[in-house]
């Protein structure tokens, strides 16, 4: 094989590696649909038949009726942004809102948030409120009954800041760990009266930290309502602890290759492949090492498999040829 061939082997060796690479990265079980329009769904999660899925907690509908389909978290209209093996993912959830008129009436939506088997991450969300007479505040359950808000006041707009979010007209605040759920409240001092010509409502909502800025058009924006926001939720495996689920064999989720994490929110475990491999550590063999290693047909084999890649590229009459 001369010198020009070798280079081209080489080359097309280089692309059959970042192939394998990126099929890996679709993590979707074998015959199983790996993407929902724009979203990647790896294993465990899963559409369709329950094989492609670990549980229907990890089911995710894809509705194709929208262009391009959307994802949708279990049987709920809560749609779902990004999925991470690393044990969270991104869905979208409209903010709650108590609005006034001149006469002191209101309409309101509290936005309840109702997951049983995901946890709203404490570490990459904040409970963030805005208005110029508001007073928010969640409640909800962690295995304990929780309560959390902020207080925001202003009194001319001249006072609000683009970008500043420390009580006046946007605050924020730190989520407990464990939420599973909760339910949003408002309170207002004067009902807006005094503020009602540039803030007539009062928002709270959940946000992935850094998602949101506050911006003073907000207060009077009267489309803000109708906005929704990205959270993050934490996903694990299961209920026990890495100890306990390696004691269950048949059961045990992390593949070859591949070692347990106990979470920092919530119980159960993640999996993550060792250092030195890539890929999904919850499919057989979905981990694969970065030295010396092809993929070939779902199988990891050794060098040898390298040198018959090149000897078929050298027997072919055609590949040296131009």
């Amino acid at each position: 094989m001369g010198f020009r061939c070798m280079f081209k082997a080489l080359a097309l060796f280089a692309v059959t590696l970042t192939v394998t690479a990126t099929s890996v990265a679709g993590q979707a079980k074998a015959g199983c649909q790996s993407n929902c329009g724009h979203i990647s769904i790896p294993y465990p999660f899963g559409t369709g038949s329950t094989d492609c899925n670990m549980s229907r907690r990890f089911f995710i509908r894809c509705n194709t009726s929208f262009n391009p389909p959307k994802a949708f978290l279990t049987t709920s209209d809560i749609e779902v942004l990004h999925i991470s093996l690393n044990g969270y993912l991104r869905i979208q959830y409209p903010v709650g809102y108590d609005c006034y008129n001149s006469s002191g009436s209101a309409y309101y939506f509290d936005a309840r948030f109702r997951l049983s088997k995901f946890l709203i991450s404490h570490t990459r969300n904040k409970f963030t409120a805005i208005g110029c007479d508001t007073y928010a505040y969640v409640e909800g359950f962690t295995g304990r009954t929780y309560s959390t808000g902020c207080v925001s006041f202003c009194y001319d707009v001249a006072d609000l800041v683009n970008g500043s979010c420390s009580g006046i007209g946007c605050c924020q605040t730190a989520l407990p760990k464990g939420v599973t759920d909760y339910e949003l409240s408002f309170d207002s001092y004067w009902k807006h009266s005094k503020v009602l010509s540039f803030n007539p409502c009062s928002y709270g909502f959940a946000v992935e930290d850094g998602a949101y800025s506050f911006s003073v058009s907000d207060l009077s924006n009267i489309n803000f309502s109708k906005k929704k926001f990205p959270i993050i939720l934490d996903w694990t495996i299961g209920n026990r602890s890495c100890m306990e689920a390696k004691m269950d064999v048949d059961n045990y989720a992390c593949k070859q290759n591949s070692d347990c994490i106990d979470p920092e929110n919530g119980r159960g475990y993640l999996c993550k492949c060792l250092h030195g491999f890539q890929g999904n550590p919850y499919l057989s063999y979905g981990c694969q090492g970065e030295e010396y290693r092809i993929h070939f047909d779902g199988h990891f084999n050794s060098v040898t498999n390298i040198l018959f890649f090149f000897l078929s590229l050298k027997t072919s009459e055609n590949f040296c040829r131009y």
